[in-house]
């Protein structure tokens, strides 16, 4: 009779990376469009013209970053001359953060330090790219948190206009933006809407198909046969479209076959999938509640407090309860909007004695939320 047992050299997997939020698949499906529209954006700079600057628009787990880096990819191997460079701007959202990554990227030295006057920067940078006769194609990836932080504009207007100090020399931007809440023509100012003439790229949520065609496609790629069943990878997949974020559906994945592991069986069960689900629903609550603008921070720990096990708030009592130097109405109910679409809270118009009102329920229990909002 055969072991159900790991030998204590053996795995289950037979690449682990796969099932990493950054991994970068060969096999890349279902935004062949995007993709498309993306290589047309930088094709006049391979004859001689300027790269079409570019938005990249969708909800968090839906191809954006992934599509951009297979584009790099495909670039780097192809030509020299356009110098691809992603720059994270959960991390770098500043003026001198973007332009000191753009410099390490495009010198391969250090930039000059943060006390170092930014004109000083840019001169060092400007005469390299002048020297070397490269394109620079930046992306700002989560270029949101520029929103957040009311950097978008400083930092665009250089990128854009840089041939007004030197002939000859010009960047490429792709702009990637996961709040879906945000109108650019209303963050655009005029010095830089006058140059920033961009096409957007919708990426629309993936299909349950289409999840179910990604995950099937990194458990062949990751695992070995008959390690997770037909059965569970449904429920994964269900469990992955109730948050809208296939990389929740690869993560649940990696840690059962992690929970697997640990039990040193050969198969994973469903214990161990439901033991993923707790900790990869704190992963998401915790990944979404760190993206959150201060104002977005406010109004939901606002709605967390005005929560109850017997009645949820409604907006007005929420709006009511943000203090004056907080987001305004118009504000507020944009807010409300966005943790709706991040699926942090769902919205319900319903009847009463006072009228027609719109209450907000919590996705997650009030605990959990109060445990994760203390964190951040």
């Amino acid at each position: 009779m055969k072991s159900n047992l790991l030998n204590w050299d053996q795995t289950l997997f037979k690449d682990i990376e796969v099932f990493d939020i950054s991994y970068v698949p060969e096999q890349f499906e279902y935004r062949d469009e995007q993709m498309a529209e993306l290589a047309l954006s930088i094709r006049p700079a391979l004859m001689g013209g300027k790269i079409l600057p570019t938005v990249c628009k969708g909800l968090p787990g839906t191809g954006k970053t992934t599509s951009v880096r297979k584009l790099f990819e495909e670039i780097d191997k192809s030509t020299k001359k356009i110098i691809p460079i992603s720059i994270n701007c959960q991390i770098d959202n500043t003026e001198y953060a973007v332009f000191s990554r753009i410099y390490s990227k495009i010198t391969k030295h250090s930039p000059p330090s943060s006390g170092t006057a930014f004109k000083s920067l840019m001169d060092g940078l400007l005469n390299y790219i002048e020297k070397e006769g490269v394109l620079p194609l930046v992306c700002l990836d989560d270029a949101n948190y520029l929103i957040y932080q009311k950097q978008f504009n400083d930092i665009l207007y250089p990128l854009l206009r840089i041939h007004e100090q030197k002939d000859g020399i010009s960047f490429g931007v792709i702009v990637v933006i996961s709040d879906m809440s945000i109108d650019l023509e209303s963050v655009i100012d005029a010095r830089v809407g006058s140059v920033f003439r961009y096409e957007t790229i919708n990426f629309a949520p993936y299909t349950s198909n289409e999840v179910a065609g990604i995950l099937s496609a990194r458990i062949k790629q990751g695992l070995y046969p008959r390690v997770l069943s037909t059965e569970l990878l449904d429920k994964i997949v269900d469990r992955t479209m109730k948050c809208g974020d296939v990389r929740m559906g690869l993560d649940l994945i990696k840690r059962s076959v992690l929970y697997a592991e640990n039990d040193a069986r050969k198969e994973v069960l469903e214990k161990d999938v439901l033991k993923a689900f707790s900790a990869s629903r704190d992963l998401h609550l915790s990944t979404a509640v760190r993206s959150l603008s201060k104002d977005e921070y406010q109004v939901l720990s606002k709605i967390v407090k005005l929560s109850t096990g017997e009645k949820s708030p409604t907006t007005s009592e929420i709006r009511d309860a943000i203090p004056e130097k907080g987001p305004k109405v118009t504000r507020v109910n944009e807010i409300i909007e966005k943790l709706d679409m991040m699926h942090l809270v769902t919205t319900e118009y319903s009847n009463t004695g006072k009228g027609r009102q719109r209450f907000v329920h919590l996705k997650y229990d009030k605990e959990r939320m109060e445990r994760i909002l203390k964190r951040k």
